[in-house]
């Protein structure tokens, strides 16, 4: 139970900050703020609540009202997590503002971000100094293609000028033009190759600069990775120890899959073999500095021979890979290992590979721990050349470890009974182009051991969180502790002003191409009845069929995915509405969600089939085989009720205020003619439904 004085500071706070805004209190934010504090408020905790919040309930000011005054009493962090940029950008520039401006409750907040959305100064320097006769190895050298026509050296300029006269603080998300792939990473570090402490760049570091930010802040904005990877290297590594933080995890729905992606791993083999070599080359290069500088020539010698052999095992390990794609891919260019096991012969050849990496590790810490020393106690002369080795050698470490891990989990791939994982290989055109990967199949366990079990306490919220009308599916998913509290609360919208049609059609989804056909002769029609439309596909191929279809008709209005970034189609499209023209995007699942059109920019949401994961994903594969070996029925346990929540999440594309009305169109009978298809209809809001098949 909260004491008087914490349930006060929010209840004054919620009430200066409506009256600030002039704002009606809703009554689902109360039941939220309630349901928040006394989760994380918990004198018996740590606490943990799973709250589902509909559209327009205000869940970030709620969450955040209601967690601060908790947190600050208890002597704790709060740190509030979302999957979307978009959303963290609303909460630091928009919600935590308002907040701190209108509730009367005193707090300082800070975003934090991971090493690779800053500039990295010593890269850029020495970028800008033209050094390409010892470059910087890259963790990613075959996909570091620079612009050509001068453009890189006209940015790497430009960002010097501007962190020099002070215009630019080094975050890459505050750069105002767009950034070639190729070129930021040219300029960004991670943990891996940072200099840290070392690095002649530290005053002026952006990076370090922002987490010294985050000791004194007493509400932290970050992202579901940057939170998951802190939790990987131990916690407290750039956020908070865990048991020194209330965690609320917005945008939750996304959390299992951020784990599962965040523990995956894979190997490349011509990238593998590429980077080998390249280690082979700065050793020898550097031998003689090496030698001179007190390392022993054993230690180099073994270190040589550990290479040598580390080629050529990984040659004969990817030729097993080849010729068990060869003999199972049945013209597929990939192959799932049943149960995650491979064979015999490929194990036991990974488990030579995984101890030679060990041993290429083992090998490096030492030498690495001589160049930092080399590096500190350099003259002016050699202190850039031994920062150049110690960020190479970084890199090399920092490669050996991603390998291991690959390595090591298919050496163990016959004793995964705790906690199963997929293993897959796949191939594009021979023998050097094979990549092997890795990743465990439940999210579930890895998050309570490194989360659930560590913070002080936790709030999962979305305005997705049931699956089919239940909780069931999250707690699988993310195994979320037995003691936590789960509660709904309703959108203050009225959903039937939306008016959700299944239009009688011949075909469905099953037979692709007559469907695709009947979706060309449905959609003239459909695409003329409102000024901004958004239509939503599950497959990539459908919609090129539709756009190459439709192009003559509809040029002047389509918005197609892939043909501009999200930011830019959805900017040009809410032009094209506020100069009363007609707009209409035609987008994947990144546009289902995360996405906010309100009013006239989208008033007709067009599904084209329901969101069923791809059949072919590697990782539910093996789950459904997992779910079918216990005599689970793997369809109406994981896709039914995955289906089910994307499609929650692509309806809420609608009604995003009050005063918003519009159209769903589903084009998938199957929601009617199957079994499940009730199920899936119950699951979604009170809308005005037209269903006429």
């Amino acid at each position: 139970m909260l004491n008087e004085s914490i349930q006060d500071k929010i209840k004054s706070a919620l009430t200066a900050l409506t009256r600030a805004r002039d704002l009606k209190p809703r009554w689902g934010q109360r039941q939220m703020i309630a349901e928040v504090a006394n989760a994380l408020g918990d004198p018996e905790g740590p606490g943990f609540l799973a709250i589902e919040a509909g559209t327009g309930t205000g869940k970030t000011i709620a969450y955040t009202i209601a967690a601060l005054p908790v947190a600050q009493a208890r002597s704790k962090k709060l740190i509030i997590a979302t999957a979307t940029v978009a959303l963290q950008e609303q909460l630091v520039f928009k919600d935590l503002p308002e907040i701190k401006r209108h509730s009367g409750i005193n707090f300082s907040y800070q975003l934090a971000k991971g090493r690779g959305r800053y500039l990295c100064l010593y890269k850029l320097d020495q970028l800008s100094q033209g050094v390409t006769d010892q470059p910087i190895l890259s963790m990613y050298p075959d996909e570091l293609e620079l612009p050509e026509n001068g453009e890189a050296e006209r940015t790497y300029d430009a960002m010097l000028r501007a962190v020099s006269d002070d215009s630019w603080d080094g975050d890459l998300d505050a750069w105002p033009e767009v950034l070639d792939v190729g070129l930021a990473r040219s300029i960004t570090t991670d943990h891996g190759q940072c200099l840290g402490r070392r690095c002649p760049h530290i005053t002026g570091c952006s990076f370090f600069r922002a987490r010294e930010g985050l000791e004194e802040a007493d509400i932290i904005v970050t992202n579901h990775d940057l939170v998951l990877s802190d939790f990987r290297l131990g916690g407290g590594r750039i956020l908070p120890p865990p048991e020194d933080g209330f965690y609320i995890f917005d945008e939750g729905h996304q959390l299992a899959e951020k784990c599962i992606n965040q523990f995956a791993c894979f190997s490349r083999s011509g990238r593998t073999l590429n980077n080998l070599a390249e280690a082979q080359q700065w050793l020898d290069n550097k031998r003689e500095f090496l030698l001179e500088n007190d390392v022993r020539s054993e230690t180099l010698s073994v270190l040589s021979t550990n290479i040598t052999d580390l080629l050529q095992v990984s040659r004969d390990t990817y030729a097993l890979c080849w010729d068990a794609l060869g003999q199972n891919m049945d013209g597929r260019s990939d192959l799932r290992f049943s149960f995650g096991r491979v064979p015999d012969e490929l194990r036991d050849a990974s488990v030579v590979l995984r101890d030679l990496w060990a041993l290429h590790s083992q090998k490096l810490s030492p030498l690495l721990g001589l160049v930092e020393i080399l590096v500190e106690e350099a003259d002016a002369d050699h202190r850039d050349m031994w920062e150049s080795s110690l960020n190479d050698l970084q890199v090399i470490a920092a490669r050996a470890e991603g390998q291991f891990a690959l390595w090591d989990s298919y050496a163990r791939s016959s004793d995964d009974a705790t906690m199963p994982w997929a293993r897959w290989i796949k191939h594009y055109g021979d023998e050097s182009s094979i990549e092997c990967y890795a990743s465990p199949i439940y999210a579930r366990d890895i998050l309570a051991e490194q989360v659930w079990q560590r913070v002080a306490g936790a709030v999962m919220t979305s305005a997705t969180l049931t699956a089919l009308g239940s909780f069931e599916h999250l707690m699988q998913q993310t195994g979320m502790p037995a003691n936590t509290k789960l509660a709904r609360v309703e959108s203050p919208f009225e959903s039937s002003r939306g008016r959700f049609v299944v239009p009688a059609m011949d075909t469905d989804p099953s037979q692709p191409a007559a469907h695709s056909e009947e979706l060309i002769a449905l959609f003239p029609e459909l695409l003329e009845s409102h000024r901004g439309t958004l239509v939503l596909f599950s497959s990539k191929r459908q919609l090129q069929e539709l756009v190459e279809a439709l192009l003559t008709r509809f040029k002047s209005r389509l918005l197609v995915q892939g043909q501009m970034s999200k930011a830019e189609i959805l900017q040009e499209h809410r032009r094209r509405i506020d100069a009363g023209k007609s707009s209409i995007i035609f987008g994947l699942a990144s546009f289902a969600e995360g996405v906010d059109l309100p009013g006239d920019y989208c008033s007709h949401v067009i599904i084209a089939k329901l969101p069923f994961a791809a059949p072919d994903d590697p990782i539910d594969a093996a789950h459904a085989e997992l779910l079918e070996a216990a005599g689970r029925n793997p369809f109406m346990e994981l896709t039914v009720p995955s289906a089910s929540l994307r499609l929650l999440q692509a309806c809420g594309r609608l009604l995003r205020t009050e005063t918003d009305e519009g159209v769903i169109t589903l084009l998938d009978r199957r929601v009617v003619t199957k079994r499940y298809g009730r199920a899936i209809l119950d699951a979604l809001p009170r809308y005005n439904f037209d269903i006429q098949h």
